[in-house]
């Protein structure tokens, strides 16, 4: 082929808006289906409870009926190509969701929580990194794998390795290992840290604050908290939105110090840097927490607000499921699921500990 028959960068246009949205219909469809399909079968579910009592059918909130839809769909049947590009906008709707219930909160309770939070999560950041990176030198991990499951475990998951990702340069399998080590973790908590919350009897809050700060990927510690009560569910949102904000400093120490290495790109403006790993939804969450401090919504478009934020979570839920992939975990074997589980633990008792504490201690309120 002659050179000119090449087209040049220039002569390549991008796809129109239209066509953009036409490529992510279809998923963003499967989402939204996904999801109404796990709110008819819990539904359907109470029904049956009702009308045979002596039948032990199972309870399950909507959040973990989607999440078990998308998981067998996408790892028995796969998501078909024409899908991908809008099941990906799962943590869009996610984000969006995450701003609305900033109007269930006053400034106030923003001020003091999310302040609290700040400061356990730095505590919570300096333990986890640590034991993180000790138990993948006892597993003999790969040291770029390592730090991403150190990463994705102290901040928020999915979206913290995807930050560190162009940062380090790690290796694509160590990505994508990382990547379905968290998420497993995650559906774990789903089914562990409710139980364990009313075994303790926690408050909506404490639990709401305790799952913020230890469940790792976003959405799973959303649904995490959902799943103990719409109030507890609440707070979680708060404490994980804090432990949000910590991405960007930690994606840089580690950029530094790969790049000191020679193993990862010169780090040449930091302020830059931050700015741009800085999670925006958060400044979303906090204006509409002063609106809504402010009296600038009436009661009824509070409640709309409530409601939109959960149509806005039902396809990121559905999301979560369709995204992970039980396939990648085996790349590497077991011992990075190994490192992550034994992690976690540790990660789960240090904050139910430091919880306690906060409102042993009468911190929290």
């Amino acid at each position: 082929m002659s050179a000119h028959t090449i087209p040049s960068p220039a002569a390549i246009e991008s796809p129109s808006l239209a066509t953009r949205f036409l490529r992510v219909l279809p998923g963003v469809g499967l989402l939204f289906g996904i999801g109404l399909l796990g709110k008819l079968l819990e539904q359907a579910s109470t029904q049956l409870r009702a009308a045979h009592p002596a039948i032990p059918f199972p309870h399950l909130e909507y959040v973990l009926w989607a999440i078990v839809l998308g998981l067998v769909i996408g790892n028995v049947f796969g998501v078909a190509p024409i899908f991908r590009a809008g099941v990906a906008t799962y943590e869009l709707w996610l984000k969006l969701g995450i701003v609305l219930v900033g109007a269930r909160f006053v400034l106030q309770d923003v001020l003091h929580i999310g302040g609290l939070s700040l400061a356990l999560v730095a505590v919570e950041l300096i333990l986890s990194l640590s034991v993180m990176h000790l138990l993948g030198r006892v597993f003999r991990l790969p040291p770029k794998l390592t730090s991403l499951l150190a990463i994705g475990s102290s901040i928020c998951g999915v979206t913290a390795i995807m930050a560190a990702q162009g940062a380090i340069e790690p290796e694509e399998e160590d990505t994508s290992t990382a990547i379905a080590a968290i998420l497993t973790l995650g559906a774990i908590a789903l089914f562990t840290f409710p139980a364990i919350g009313h075994a303790l009897h926690m408050s909506q809050q404490g639990y709401g604050m305790w799952a913020g700060l230890a469940v790792d990927n976003t959405a799973e510690s959303l649904v995490t908290g959902a799943l103990y009560g719409e109030e507890a569910g609440r707070w979680t949102v708060l404490a994980k939105t804090a432990r949000s904000g910590f991405i960007g400093f930690v994606v840089l120490a580690y950029a530094v110090y790969w790049s000191s290495r020679g193993l990862a790109p010169d780090v040449e403006h930091k302020g830059l840097f931050l700015w741009r790993k800085f999670p925006k939804f958060i400044l979303g969450f906090i204006a509409l927490s002063v609106l809504a401090t402010s009296g600038f919504f009436n009661h009824t478009q509070l409640t709309s607000l409530a409601n939109l934020s959960r149509w806005a979570f039902l396809p990121a839920f559905a999301g979560v499921g369709l995204r992970t992939s039980l396939r990648d975990l085996t790349g590497q074997g077991w011992r990075p699921l190994i490192v992550g589980i034994l992690g976690e633990i540790f990660i789960a008792l240090v904050t139910l500990g430091l919880v306690y504490w906060s409102y042993s201690h009468g911190v929290a309120r």
